[in-house]
């Protein structure tokens, strides 16, 4: 061999492997950005899919978006499973049937879950959907009322639940009244029986009701719950049985990492995931799909904080809200009596969130 060519071999040859690392690199990285930005990724699932059902907190909405984003791009299915998405019924609550076991996991709030611990029927939260709360008291900006302690002797507009009137009592003492307001079970759409002045107020979630009434050309005072004495919570959560955590971890492990997925795309493609919703769901449960895509707009940023996961729970939002509850005597036992102390860390759990 000439000196010519070995000195060809000695630069090319390693030449040569640097261009194929390098490349092999580069495929790496698009790859890995391409399933960031959203892209299906193969399916993993070599065996039969396992079916699990779950269940919602109500008609299909933006809270719900993560959930069908991930069925629609096959995330589930890349985990082995087949989610059925049980539809929202007003006579068999989500919790109730998380409990009994007529669904795997759904979706509920940290009111409801503290209220079935009370009642010796207990979940558990496995992630937040949202990171902080977006409630708020509503009145409509016609009517006078602009402020909570104008709500006395009132006309409230909710949704039937047994803590609802010591929590809206409290917020109106905060604001200087006295708490004393009428409450009764709305079988109406909110915003039309506020519209309509069936009611005087509601508490209503700003990333759907508010959008909706604004959309609908009607003003809204706005207070949010937390402004007013009420500590931050997480609403509305992911929950499974303490039965499904003991019997079925790795189902529950692989429904999270399909479910997070659904959830960190929607934080990034709003427009997309919405479009998604509305495929998933069907387009008959959204009259106006505006509403879906502005929804979106606003909760894609409030999935969660920037920099953290979506998904994490911590302590001080467990402590705190469910505590406030208790101490202002607005969560029951099955006698019917006050709740005034309750172990907080057996409502949540992080340990199926990757």
């Amino acid at each position: 061999m000439n000196r010519r060519n070995r000195l060809f071999l000695s630069i090319g040859i390693p030449l040569l492997l640097l261009v194929i690392v390098g490349a092999l690199y580069l495929h790496q990285q698009q790859t890995a950005n391409s399933a960031g930005k959203g892209a299906t990724p193969a399916p993993s699932c070599k065996g039969q899919l396992t079916t699990v059902k779950f269940a919602l907190d109500w008609t299909p909405n933006t809270n719900h978006t993560g959930i069908y984003v991930a069925q629609e791009k096959g995330w589930y299915a890349a985990q082995c499973l087949n989610v059925q998405i049980l539809p929202y019924s007003a006579n068999v609550s989500a919790d109730t049937m998380v409990s009994s076991g007529q669904a795997f996991a759904g979706i509920s709030s940290t009111e409801s879950i503290v209220a079935d611990a009370a009642v010796n029927q207990p979940v558990v939260s496995i992630a937040a959907i949202i990171q902080h709360n977006t409630s708020a008291l509503v009145t409509l900006a016609s009517s006078g009322l602009n402020s909570p302690r104008d709500l006395d002797g009132k006309i409230y507009g909710g949704f039937g639940a047994p803590y609802e009137s010591a929590v809206v009592g409290a917020i109106i003492r905060q604001a200087g009244g006295k708490g004393v307001f009428k409450n009764v079970t709305l079988n109406i759409d909110t915003m039309q029986a506020l519209e309509t002045k069936q009611i005087d107020f509601a508490w209503v979630f700003e990333g759907w009701e508010v959008i909706q009434a604004e959309r609908a050309g009607f003003k809204l005072n706005v207070f949010p719950i937390t402004a007013f004495g009420i500590p931050d919570y997480y609403t509305p959560t992911i929950i499974t049985s303490p039965r499904e955590i003991k019997e079925h971890p790795d189902l529950l492990r692989r429904f999270m990492i399909a479910t997070a997925q659904g959830y960190e795309y929607a934080r990034t493609h709003a427009h997309e995931a919405a479009q998604l919703l509305i495929k998933g769901a069907g387009a008959n449960n959204f009259p106006d799909q505006g509403l879906v895509f502005a929804s979106q707009d606003f909760l894609s940023a409030h999935y969660a904080d920037p920099g953290r996961k979506w998904g994490l729970q911590d302590a001080a939002a467990w402590q705190g809200y469910p505590g406030f509850m208790l101490r202002n005597r607005a969560i029951l036992n099955a006698n019917n009596q006050p709740v005034t102390s309750m172990d907080f860390n057996a409502l949540y759990t992080n340990q199926f969130l990757a």
